[in-house]
């Protein structure tokens, strides 16, 4: 062989290799597999799959077809952190997805910062995440505590004015600020007559939960506060129920999913009241053809109702394809700017990437939990969600001046 045939064939070899990495776009998902909030993680990888497949069977993001790499977090914010990095240096993922805790996801997006990627909370609700450790590659898809406290305490002043609360919370930086949220605009930062207990996080027992919902019940408070999400929420829940709370005081659990609500069950959930940004039956209610299209999609493929977690996770793929496409690119600089101020409606109504501080800002919605006749009349046995109030985004969440003092308070600079 000559060495022109020689030099021709390595120039088919390079090209054709070249081709196949073209046809490839990555994407990782750092999510929990084990630990207390394993069940929200697995939400997060069915919605996310279901949408790689939609968009793959669609042609893909600009031709490429999108590559899911997943990672286990296990709830662990330096193991969040070092998937992130490998996701990135070693898979060569062009954007990572995830986290449940918010602890693991700001250590994750702070190691997506640092090699020049957008990091997309999938579900993280400390003001934290994008307020004092906010920075300019992360990106919220969820609320966060202070929009769910604003909420909450629109319907809690007008059910609950003169009730006496006790609180229940995570001790960790989602249950300091749902915890500091709530008090603040419910009025009940007396702490004093509004007493409360912290529990350890990540690794509480029933005994925890136990001694703080004898505390609890104890201080006749009316209204329950439980800052506890996931696992811990179920279990504390099964005791709470146990000890008849649930019949003398209103139970609150700020952020309610799904599938919390799943695993705890419809005899013992009946009448709980929570936070939401979304749930499967509002866009049946409110007539969101395209959030109908997920959850029928969804169901279908799963044979179960999509809950929150899937629905961000979901909506986070879609939003990185429509960020690309829009910038012609997947650079990093150029989807931050693509990102930034954008609107759209997709699954609820209109919502936008808030450009300050890129937090969603979007609807919100304060839900009671159905009798249990009525959950069970589902086909999947999961109409748990009476929605009784709602508030616009920009109405729930932080003003820019609100935002800027935070920043401050924290010694970060105000402009990411």
């Amino acid at each position: 062989m000559t060495i022109r045939k020689v030099l021709f064939s390595a120039c088919l070899l390079l090209l054709a290799s070249t081709t196949v990495y073209a046809e490839t776009l990555k994407i990782g998902l750092n999510y929990p597999q084990t630990g207390r909030y394993k069940d929200q993680g697995l939400q997060q990888r069915l919605g996310a799959f279901l949408a790689v497949d939609e968009i793959n069977a669609a042609g893909g993001v600009m031709g490429r077809q999108l590559e899911l790499v997943i990672r286990n977090t296990r709830g662990e914010p330096a193991r969040g952190a070092k998937n992130t990095a490998e996701l990135i240096d070693r898979e060569g993922v062009e954007m990572v997805f995830g986290g449940v805790s918010s602890a693991v996801a700001i250590a994750s997006g702070k190691a997506a910062r640092d090699r020049n990627r957008v990091y997309f909370g999938t579900l993280t609700y400390s003001n934290a995440t994008t307020g004092a450790e906010g920075h300019s590659h992360m990106f919220r898809e969820p609320y966060n505590a202070w929009m769910t406290a604003k909420v909450l305490s629109q319907y809690l002043k007008t059910n609950h004015q003169n009730d006496e609360y006790f609180y229940i919370t995570a001790d960790y930086t989602w249950g300091w600020s749902v915890e500091e949220s709530v008090r603040k605009f419910s009025g009940t930062e007396d702490t004093e007559r509004h007493k409360g207990v912290k529990t350890p996080f990540p690794r509480a027992l029933i005994t925890d939960f136990r001694d703080a919902l004898e505390q609890a019940k104890a201080s006749n408070a009316k209204v329950l506060m439980m800052v506890l999400f996931g696992d811990d929420m179920v279990r504390a829940l099964n005791v709470a129920y146990e000890m008849g709370l649930t019949e003398k005081m209103q139970i609150v659990v700020p952020n309610l999913t799904l599938g919390m609500a799943r695993q705890v069950g419809p005899t013992i959930m009946e009448g709980i009241v929570g936070g939401s940004p979304w749930v499967w039956n509002l866009p049946y209610e409110r007539n969101y053809p395209r959030g109908k299209e997920f959850v029928e999609a969804f169901s279908k493929r799963y044979e179960m109702r999509p809950s929150t977690a899937a629905a961000s996770a979901y909506s986070i793929v879609y939003q990185y394809k429509d960020a690309v496409e829009r910038a012609g690119t997947t650079d990093t600089a150029a989807i931050i700017k693509a990102l930034e101020g954008h609107r759209y409606t997709f699954l609820k109504d209109e919502q936008y990437w808030r450009a300050f501080d890129h937090q969603n800002i979007q609807t919100v919605y304060v839900v009671k939990i159905k009798p249990r006749n009525t959950i069970v009349a589902d086909e999947y046995s999961s109409d748990y969600f009476s929605i009784i109030d709602s508030m616009p985004g920009d109405q729930a969440a932080q003003t820019r001046e609100e935002w800027e003092a935070r920043r401050r308070e924290a010694g970060k600079p105000t402009r990411l």
